[in-house]
């Protein structure tokens, strides 16, 4: 597909053209994954790399404590890994409600008692072992070596974590003070931050292939903390654990240059269906046919994610656990009775539909890389809200997630808390391909926003015909519920009073870190050994697209 070159948007960033590219948030993560690449790694070993020095130089995003997801093309197939966590043998409804509020219809937003087994560094593992190239510990070093001698925090970062700082519930949790308020405060712009705790911890993982994490001695510190606090996380819950490979599930779409594509997503437990449902609905509207940033194709992509998030949030959680299949909420004749209910004109309330009857606020890092072998990762690894659970192991650096809480304590739901049950997962990487042949590995992080945030650059760059990099500068809308809605400062005026116009209810905020996502976006141009690929990386974050 050719797409146009000029950008209509104001953008910091200038797209990359490379044979080798690595995108993420930060640059030394980029530049750690390209001297994988220049050593004759390939995208999962840049990918491994750079994902390990992000635990380090974002960590109020994610952490050694994270889970992770990704989606690959290996040269001959697509690819996905389901590395998020599963829940310690104990819990259960009623071990919450003995232990906190009885009427509470989640486990905790912070503490050990919202902490998952971590999945991240298994997922790191379990790529390398399948497709990675370089010494496992070779990759980790760059990340140990940060780690150690220290970085300067850089503004975005800083934000956040600034942010984060006041937070009494975080403040308040083991170890989080003594690692990331060393100083009694949140790091300032450029002042050096060092943790050698996660030195240690990468070093020992780099060595023992993650072993050290799941059954060694960063295991063995895990549930000794867990213990010290009463939380039920065990030595047994981490060393049952092993990610998930799985194959991805996709949605067609006709781009403006009447090619098909296909939007790949990794399966429930994670909402990437979500994206998947919302492409399908808004493939009924007629939007390609109309203006890129006018009211009538913003709306129309609104109101196909509000019917998507919907039936999401009612049906999607760990796949054994669901009411329905993937297949019969992407059925194609409930998808077509979903979208005859868009009014063009008015915003709705939409409620979860039927499938069956047809037939009778957070903290993510997302990264991409691209080999001249043809090989693409799409890979994401998250902490959930910021900073996670705020738990933290000083001597080993790991900070934990706080997935936990996206489990329900409803016996009814089924996302209801179980033993080694999978929570109702927020990220999502995604993976664009035409004909079976790989076109772009791609991801937009930030809670709820990344659904939204795939269906809105998407459509930007296949409907139409915008590159990479304007697509991932370009204003982005956020539907939170009801006829809420936010939307970028740089949302075009017309835009916006159409909008409102037709019934939604809008904020204008100016903070794009969590509230409107930020992505990576890695594109192939033809043959990789000899076209290459363009790269863009999102000016909300601190990032860089960097190839060779």
């Amino acid at each position: 597909m050719k797409l146009d070159a000029g950008n209509p948007y104001a953008s910091h960033r200038a797209p990359v053209f490379a044979r080798d590219v690595v995108s993420t948030s930060h640059p030394l993560a980029s530049q750690a994954g390209l001297a994988m690449l220049r050593a004759g790694g390939n995208a999962v070993d840049a990918a491994i790399a750079a994902a390990a020095v992000m635990t380090i130089v974002e960590p109020c995003s994610n952490g050694l404590g994270s889970d992770a997801f990704a989606i690959l093309w290996d040269g001959r197939q697509l690819v996905g890994l389901n590395a998020s966590g599963r829940a310690p043998s104990a819990w259960t409804p009623a071990w919450f409600r003995a232990r906190h509020d009885a009427s509470a219809t989640a486990p905790p937003v912070r503490g050990w008692d919202s902490v998952t087994v971590p999945g991240a560094v298994a997922g790191w593992a379990a790529l390398h072992g399948r497709y990675g190239r370089l010494r496992f510990e070779d990759l980790l070093a760059p990340a140990a070596e940060v780690a150690e001698r220290g970085y300067a925090v850089t503004p975005i970062v800083q934000h956040k974590w600034a942010a984060a700082a006041q937070v009494e519930a975080l403040a308040s949790q083991p170890g989080f003070a003594e690692v990331f308020l060393p100083r009694g405060r949140a790091p300032t712009v450029g002042e050096r931050f060092a943790m050698p705790g996660a030195a240690r911890a990468l070093r020992a993982i780099g060595a023992t292939g993650g072993e050290a994490f799941y059954r060694g001695e960063i295991a063995a510190a895990l549930a000794a903390s867990a213990r010290e606090h009463g939380a039920a996380l065990a030595e047994a819950d981490l060393a049952a654990y092993q990610p998930q490979w799985v194959d991805p599930i996709g949605t067609d779409t006709t781009g403006a240059d009447g090619r098909r594509y296909t939007l790949h997503e990794i399966p429930p437990n994670g909402q990437g269906i979500a994206a998947l449902i919302a492409l399908a609905i808004a493939n009924h509207l007629g939007l390609r046919e109309l203006p890129a940033d006018s009211p009538q194709a913003m709306h129309g992509l609104i109101e196909a994610m509000k019917l998507a998030f919907a039936d999401v949030y009612r049906y999607v959680a760990e796949p054994g656990s669901m009411l329905l299949t993937p297949a019969q909420m992407l059925d194609p004749a409930y998808i077509a009775e979903r979208a005859r209910l868009v009014d063009m004109d008015r915003a709705q309330l939409f409620e979860a539909g039927n499938p069956q009857a047809v037939h009778r606020r957070g903290g993510t890092i997302y990264l991409s890389a691209a080999d001249a072998g043809g090989m693409m990762v799409s890979f994401i690894q998250s902490n959930y809200m910021g900073f996670g659970s705020g738990v933290v192991l000083p001597d080993w650096g790991v900070s934990l997630q706080n997935r936990g809480h996206g489990f329900s304590l409803d016996p009814t739901s089924p996302n209801v808390v179980a033993p080694g049950k999978r929570p109702f997962h927020t990220i999502i990487p995604a993976f664009l391909s035409s004909e079976g042949q790989p076109i772009m590995s791609f991801g937009v992080m930030g809670a709820n926003m990344q659904p939204q945030g795939h269906l809105q650059t998407l459509a930007r760059m296949l409907w139409w015909g915008q590159s990479p990099q304007a697509a991932c500068d370009a204003p982005r809308w956020r539907f939170n519920a009801g006829l809420e809605l936010n939307v970028e400062a740089t949302m075009p005026a017309a835009t916006v009073e159409g909008l409102v116009a037709r019934g939604h209810r809008i904020d204008t905020l100016a903070d794009s870190y969590q509230d409107f996502g930020a992505g990576q976006f890695i594109w192939r141009l033809g043959d990789p050994a000899v076209d290459g690929y363009v790269a863009a990386s999102d000016p909300r974050r601190d990032g860089l697209a960097a190839g060779w």
